[in-house]
């Protein structure tokens, strides 16, 4: 998620699901990696983290490397209504995985959890 867009925690939040579920129903996404991350369904339907991005060049490196490592992406454009950014379409948010913590770690370190 781009912290550098002053978005308000609605906002933030509905970009953060625009990007899971995007990512999440990717058409490359492993069948197999699907069953894992759902295992202990109903008891935990899978892990999801929200991490900060300073800026955009920081998000697409992330998306490059996640995909480099074959590992299902969706980028989120906010569609530019005239409420938000000026009405002009932005990237506000990336979706990674679902993936392992291992598989992912080395993309995901260098972001902060959001607050």
């Amino acid at each position: 998620m781009r912290t550098d867009l002053g978005m308000d925690a609605g906002k933030m939040a509905s970009q953060a699901g625009h990007a899971y579920l995007g990512a999440y129903i990717n058409p490359s996404q492993d069948p197999a990696i699907l069953a894992e991350y759902h295992k202990e369904y109903p008891q935990s339907p899978g892990t999801k983290v929200c991490l900060a991005a300073k800026n955009l060049p920081s998000l697409l490196r992330a998306e490059a490397e996640a995909q480099e490592a074959g590992i299902p992406t969706f980028k989120v454009i906010d569609s530019g209504c005239e409420n938000f950014f000026g009405g002009r379409p932005i990237v506000t948010a990336l979706g990674i995985g679902p993936t392992t913590r291992d598989q992912v770690k080395h993309i995901t370190k260098r972001f902060q959890l959001m607050k």
